[in-house]
């Protein structure tokens, strides 16, 4: 019934993809989101943030259990999908299998970890919850300076914390400034938390009644998003508009001399220094 289930899903949804996977006596083998009831398994789901923010599911999967086999089962469906590219981005927990899974099936993706999830850990391994505020000030500076800045405060008062950051979570996984991709501001797993409560009832149906809830959710989705973006008026969505409004206002009070065709010097309050435009460069 799957099978053409899966075949029935391919022909009414164009460039959607599936794959089946059984064993040696043709049983389906079925890991984030924990099913309930007598189904047992582990639905996957890739999520990516759309231009307004919003959570964006591309592929989804059930699999038997948490290892590093079905991760990568997972991973090479989903390279199928979508390619790999130096411009791809995971973010992940800091589940040892999915690390090595995704740098072994995405040879030129960066990956990086949930902040939250860090930020987590630090207060169950060190009990420090008053490191948390200087700890998010670090992860979310734009500029190694004002990086460097925090987490000297942090190795003066928490010096193991500093040293746990540093070495074993290691700063390009989870800070902005350090990270060697664009990881577009996702720090948590809030997108994973609502596709988690979104299928809080549909997690004890069967496989295909699953899919289906999930189709139907999908399905409802993406017409209400149409329906905004016909609406629009701006060639960016009504999130990023006014984000650029409001970056707009404060870049007003900066004072900005052209060196040449795509570098300028910019001074206001803290900031000093040379930006270039085309290589997306501050010397700040």
């Amino acid at each position: 019934m799957l099978p053409s289930y899966c075949y029935m899903l391919e022909k009414a949804n164009p460039e959607t993809i599936t794959r089946i996977e059984v064993d040696e006596e043709s049983r389906f083998k079925i890991d984030r989101t924990f099913l309930k009831g007598p189904y047992k398994g582990v639905l996957l789901v890739a999520t990516v943030q759309d231009g307004n923010s919003k959570c964006y599911p591309i592929a989804w999967g059930i699999i038997d259990s948490k290892n590093e086999d079905s991760w990568s089962w997972f991973l090479t469906r989903l390279k199928e999908a979508i390619g790999d590219t130096d411009e791809l981005v995971f973010v992940s927990d800091r589940a040892q299998s999915i690390r090595n899974d995704i740098s072994t099936v995405f040879n030129n993706a960066q990956h990086g970890a949930f902040a939250w999830h860090v930020a987590q850990n630090m207060k169950n391994k060190f009990k420090c919850g008053n490191v948390i505020g200087s700890y998010w000030k670090v992860v979310n500076a734009y500029r190694v300076e004002e990086f460097n800045g925090y987490m000297t405060e942090i190795s003066r008062r928490y010096p193991r914390v500093s040293e746990y950051l540093e070495n074993q979570v290691e700063f390009e996984k989870w800070s902005r400034c350090h990270f060697p991709g664009l990881r577009y501001n996702i720090t948590t797993t809030n997108m994973v938390e609502s596709l988690n409560s979104m299928l809080v009832n549909a997690r004890e149906f069967p496989y295909i009644a699953l899919l289906d809830s999930i189709q139907a959710k999908m399905s409802k989705w993406w017409n209400k998003r149409q329906e905004i973006g016909v609406g629009l008026t701006s060639p960016l969505t009504q999130k990023r508009e006014n984000e650029l409004r409001a970056r707009f206002a404060v870049a007003n009070d900066l004072v900005t001399m052209q060196l040449n065709k795509s570098t300028y010097h910019v001074r206001g309050g803290a900031l000093d220094g040379v930006v270039d435009t085309l290589n997306s460069t501050c010397s700040c």
